[in-house]
């Protein structure tokens, strides 16, 4: 049986996470490291223990979340895809079923808020924990004199937290976003169709998604 430990071990994908992040940040793009990954993985998770989903399902949303943007070492562009092919070669090496290589790489190929759906869970819950995680660590560049609107708005939220209850069937995003550096209008120029994307992943998943910043819920 594949596990996630097993992944993260993994010198072949070490190195794309390694240098794929390393090729965004040549580009200006915003981090996509060990900890965005890290981040990504566990939060998929999280949400599908706390919706009380299957253990093998749970390990099988960490899986995709640490290996879904490996696709960024081929290129920015429809990584999602690449990335998935690049992770059906991957697990089959490890003779993982089928069935199990299906839920991970479709959740990679359907992360990004071009093209992607909701397909099944484990999509459902890469979507939300990638989109979730806007925070101002993930900006490299450190003149604050030539910040970009992505650059702005990602290092205006000092706090992001993705709240779970299963009891109610929510899905709530948390920011603390200060004002002084970006406005929620900037917020929603450059993310209103992921916070679309999420809305359509909690759906899949019989929640509601909610939206608060600063403490005001606007979805």
């Amino acid at each position: 049986m594949v596990t996630l430990e097993m992944i993260k071990r993994d010198t072949e994908i070490d190195t794309y996470i390694r240098k794929g992040n390393e090729y965004l940040g040549a580009m200006g793009f915003t981090e996509h490291s060990y900890r965005h990954v890290n981040l990504v993985s566990n939060v998929s998770q999280n949400i599908l223990e706390k919706l009380n989903f299957d253990a093998r399902l749970v390990e099988l949303a960490g899986i995709a979340g640490y290996m879904h943007d490996i696709g960024n070492v081929i290129s920015r562009y429809d990584h999602g895809q690449s990335g998935a092919v690049m992770a059906y070669s991957i697990l089959k090496q490890y003779e993982m079923p089928p069935e199990e290589i299906a839920s991970v790489i479709s959740a990679i190929g359907n992360h990004e808020e071009q093209y992607g759906h909701a397909v099944n869970e484990v999509a459902a819950v890469l979507i939300l924990a990638d989109k979730s995680d806007v925070h101002r660590s993930r900006v490299r560049n450190r003149d604050f004199a030539t910040f970009d609107i992505h650059d702005r708005v990602n290092y205006a939220v000092e706090h992001s937290f993705l709240r779970v209850s299963a009891e109610q069937k929510k899905i709530t995003m948390e920011l603390t976003i200060d004002l002084e550096i970006s406005t929620i209008m900037e917020y929603f120029e450059i993310f209103l169709s992921r916070m679309v994307m999420c809305r359509r992943a909690a759906a899949f998943l019989d929640c509601h998604f909610g939206l608060v910043i600063n403490e005001a819920r606007l979805l």
